[in-house]
């Protein structure tokens, strides 16, 4: 058992002084206003020597607190597993076998008047002895000698480096080798001349512990769990995916410094500091236990960020763009389960649109009817021709950007975007006059005949902008069709069949390549006579409309356009003379 727990149940041996000092303020606890309420800590000689003057031992204490481990019930009798006790687990002491292999303990209680000293010393084996001891005072002495490689932990600069770590804020006089440890408590809870010192004082806090100065302080205050305590709003973008990591205290002895599971998964554009009376640690006190009560505090400081966002949109409005341009997307996750968060994103967030950047209020504002894309790529490719049209677009490929703005409705029935599809922007094109259209019939039937193996379709629209020669665009119907005759193609004859019949029960639905007259390239184009060069044109600008819209490219389609190139190229150098 001493093995287990000394040596597995730990994942550092750095922990025994946290050990130590939980041992010695559980005893101070214990011993109440009565004791002096000092732990000191001596280095040197060889040894490592911490003393309190808390409630001590007397020799039957001994045999049944020290020798006997895990015993919950004979601390109960004892006294020991108080509410406002650090430890709970009595299995504390043994941490100092990750450093000793053996463990002296002096102690003489205050509880038994002329009760003698008595020490017990502990070895690694599981051996022990209770003997008679000298001491004046009640309290206790534990002394540590380094087993061979652990001196460096019992140095004096590692000692007081821990001692510093774990308990600076304990609410008790510690010193190593004389030096004060502890100070004025939890730094958040000092007092201040005004809040702007106040505010100082926590960057600083915040730097010396992080690094870095944060973008905002939230105060925490949680009390069925006694908690409070920082949050330091982190001044740059993070990951979602970073590991959120926060320094807990457990009623001022710090547990851990990386603490995970303090907050939702979406807050982890926080670093928290905080202080617990209630919440249970596990049994290595380097995490917190799952249960409901860690749930209720999980729950309680998420409200509290969504109070603080919900408060700087009402306050200081610019502060809150600032913050949203470097976290929009931990709100983002927010504004997915709370509308409260999915106003603020409403409001203020803004997002790429086909007229710039701006909010999705305002963009509803300009454009009653306008629509969004589901991928960057669709929106890359479409906004500058669905704006020349008028048809406002929002781009909805980004993370959570197409869920928020399908749940807008449920903050604001009128809140309603649709999903563009590709196909019906030629609703918003010019026709050709009459005149026009019956004239280019034949170039028609040709440029037809030139894609037809492409299963595309050729109208000729005029629209802006001008620049544009050609446009792609396939409907969410076609995009369908196309995706079960690729995999028709690969599958095996069993399922190929199947896919057939699928890919027959849908109405057939084209992708149309829409040649720009507006452009002067494209109506030169269908104003050719010779066959062969209309062919060699049109899937020409087939391809380039590929490309300029980001499509993926098909064994065919790649085919195409290097013959149409080739062929260009071909009659770009052709010699008329060379062949007559």
């Amino acid at each position: 058992m001493v093995d287990l727990l000394s040596r597995h149940l730990y994942s550092s041996p750095r922990v025994y002084l946290r050990e130590l000092l939980q041992n010695g303020v559980d005893a101070i606890t214990a011993r109440g206003p009565d004791g002096g309420g000092t732990v000191a800590i001596e280095t040197g000689g060889g040894a490592l020597r911490v003393h309190d003057d808390g409630v001590g031992l007397t020799e039957d204490e001994v045999h049944r607190l020290l020798a006997t481990i895990g015993r919950s019930s004979k601390r109960d009798e004892l006294g020991f597993a108080r509410h406002d006790f650090l430890g709970q687990f009595g299995i504390g002491l043994l941490s100092a076998f990750l450093v000793a292999d053996e463990i002296e303990v002096v102690t003489r209680s205050a509880r038994a008047r002329n009760a003698p000293a008595v020490r017990w010393t502990g070895f690694a084996d599981g051996r022990y002895r209770v003997e008679a001891a000298e001491r004046d005072e009640p309290g206790t002495t534990v002394t540590l000698r380094p087993r061979p490689g652990s001196g460096e932990l019992l140095s004096p600069s590692v000692v007081a480096d821990l001692a510093r770590a774990y308990g600076s804020m304990l609410p008790i006089a510690l010193t190593v080798d004389g030096v004060p440890i502890t100070g004025d408590g939890p730094p958040w809870r000092a007092a201040h001349a005004d809040p702007a010192r106040r505010r100082r004082a926590l960057d600083a806090y915040c730097q010396e512990l992080y690094g870095f100065e944060p973008y905002d302080v939230i105060d925490l205050d949680v009390p069925e769990a006694g908690l409070t305590g920082v949050a330091f709003v982190l001044p740059r973008p993070v990951a979602p995916t970073a590991r959120g990591a926060h320094r807990v205290y457990l009623k001022r002895m710090l547990l851990a410094e990386g603490v995970e599971g303090l907050l939702p998964e979406w807050a982890f554009f926080v670093r928290c500091v905080v202080d617990a009376g209630e919440l249970r640690p596990t049994a290595s006190r380097e995490a917190l236990y799952e249960d409901e009560l860690l749930e209720t505090v999980r729950e309680a400081l998420g409200d509290r960020l969504r109070q603080w966002l919900v408060r700087l949109s009402e306050t200081d409005p610019a502060r809150l763009r600032g913050f949203l341009r470097l976290h929009q997307l931990g709100v983002k996750a927010m504004a997915l389960q709370d509308d409260e968060m999915l106003r603020i994103v409403d409001r203020w967030l803004e997002f790429e649109t086909s007229a710039g950047p701006m909010t999705l209020a305002e963009f509803r504002r300009r454009h009653p009817d306008g629509r969004y894309s589901t991928g960057v790529e669709e929106f890359r490719r479409l906004a500058a021709v669905a704006g020349a049209q008028g048809v406002g677009l929002v781009n909805g490929g980004y993370v959570h950007d197409s869920e928020i703005i399908e749940r807008l409705p449920d903050i604001d029935p009128d809140a309603v975007l649709r999903r563009l599809d590709a196909a019906e922007l030629t609703t918003h094109f010019g026709v050709l006059d009459p005149g026009t259209e019956l004239a280019l019939r034949p170039f028609l039937a040709s440029a037809q005949r030139a894609v037809d193996k492409l299963g595309c379709e050729v109208v000729i629209r005029d629209f802006d902008p001008a620049s544009l020669p050609a446009l792609y665009l396939t409907s969410r119907a076609a995009q369908h069709q196309a995706e079960l005759a690729e995999a028709r193609d690969v599958a095996d004859d069993l399922w190929s069949d199947v896919l057939g019949a699928l890919n027959g029960a849908v109405e057939a639905d084209r992708p149309q390549l829409v040649l720009n007259h507006r452009n002067p390239l494209a109506r030169r184009v269908t104003a050719l006579a010779e066959e062969g060069l209309i062919e060699l044109a049109v899937q020409g600008l087939y391809g380039q409309a590929l490309l300029l819209g980001h499509h993926p490219l098909r064994a065919a389609d790649t085919a195409v356009l290097n013959r149409s190139f080739l062929g260009l190229l071909e009659w770009a150098v052709h010699d008329p003379e060379a062949t007559q």
